[in-house]
């Protein structure tokens, strides 16, 4: 994202690891020094990463790694974090 010259990172259903695999976090990815945005669901077999410094974390309740089961949900957690951030109106 830095490369590119983003302003943010939204990152939806983010794999933090394989299914059943923890050991193999992908964390370290989100540490962009952007300001980032993370939605993923709470049965995603994929693992949920943690909040942190300029990482925002929203899981959200009964999806899985699809985010299929409310999209317009989904959607309004990223467009009010766009709107925090002065990126939408």
């Amino acid at each position: 994202a830095v490369a590119v010259g983003a302003a943010g990172v939204v990152a939806l259903a983010f794999p933090l690891h394989p299914p059943g695999r923890p050991e193999r976090s992908r964390a370290g990815e989100l540490r962009t020094g952007l300001p980032t945005l993370v939605v993923n669901g709470d049965r995603d077999p994929f693992g949920v990463p943690e909040p942190g410094p300029g990482i925002e974390v929203v899981v959200r309740p009964g999806e899985r790694h699809d985010l299929r089961g409310d999209p317009a949900g989904t959607a309004a957690v990223v467009r009010d974090w766009l709107r925090v951030h002065g990126w939408s109106s």
